[in-house]
């Protein structure tokens, strides 16, 4: 099966962070795609690195950008699917570095009628801040022995780190959620569109997992792959906070379940 692929991820005001994700990109070992950067009015450190960057990158780079009013991550998502060249669509987030195998894996994985599930390591901000180009292109942004001895808690989760294959094929069929990630997931564009995109209304937090509802609703299966697309997930000062999620973005995905809905009249296309 031949098809072309697109990248996409979502930003605001994070040009340092991003700076290490692209690194993250470049280093790919499958090189053939699209990088969509689509940035929620971010300020203009964010464009002039991003810029800089294309002057001497081999990527092909888009930055798609609004003026800020307020958070409109998910208008910014969906005018990145329909501005996306490829027939099948990478979503990741501005923190969020890929290791070098990371677009092949998703493209290997890739399934008719499935989305891909993928997770993440969370480092800490002393991991996060050692980090450079030099750690990512020689991969060492991803060696657990490198990022224990830059400050990498001990007790924390290292299976994502360490599995190789076959292990990390069989750690995919551990049982839990299935459920699309924002920071690393993977779908047909056809598929995505079919459900109208992510829904606008969501101003704070969650338009993926509610998106992913729709997409299983419509009989799109969920594949994990958590333990196969390994990407570090840089520390935020404001991270998402579950917590701060409002009553009316929970409403909302709470209705899609209940109804069992696989559309949104709030996405790519909306009634006048």
């Amino acid at each position: 099966m031949t098809f072309s692929t697109s990248i996409i991820v979502s930003t605001h005001n994070s040009h340092e962070w991003l700076q290490k994700v692209l690194w993250g990109y470049e280093n790919q070992n499958y090189k053939r795609f699209q990088l969509l950067i689509a940035d929620d009015g971010s300020d203009e450190r964010t464009r002039e690195m991003i810029e800089d960057y294309k002057k001497t990158s081999g990527m092909d780079i888009i930055h798609l950008w609004h003026e800020r009013n307020g958070c409109q991550k998910s208008h910014m998502l969906n005018r990145a699917v329909m501005y996306a060249s490829g027939d099948y669509l990478i979503f990741s987030e501005d923190n969020c570095i890929p290791r070098f195998d990371f677009v092949k894996t998703h493209v290997r994985s890739a399934k008719p009628n499935h989305f891909l599930s993928g997770g993440h390591s969370k480092l800490p901000m002393c991991c996060s801040l050692q980090i450079g180009e030099d750690e990512i292109l020689s991969n060492d942004a991803f060696n657990i022995m490198w990022l224990q001895s830059h400050g990498y808690p001990t007790y924390a989760k290292k299976l994502r780190l360490i599995a190789r294959w076959p292990f990390n094929k069989l750690l995919n069929l551990i049982p839990t959620e299935n459920r699309w990630n924002g920071h690393n997931a993977s779908g047909w564009k056809s598929d995505i569109v079919s459900v109208n995109g992510f829904d606008e209304r969501i101003l704070d937090g969650g338009e993926d997992l509610e998106m992913g509802d729709r997409l299983k609703h419509a009989g799109v299966k969920a594949r994990r792959i958590r333990y196969s697309a390994v990407c570090v997930h840089l520390s935020h000062e404001f991270g998402f906070d579950d917590s701060l999620v409002t009553e009316a973005t929970r409403e909302i995905r709470n209705q899609t379940i209940l109804t069992h809905s696989r559309y949104t009249d709030f996405g790519i296309v909306q009634q006048p």
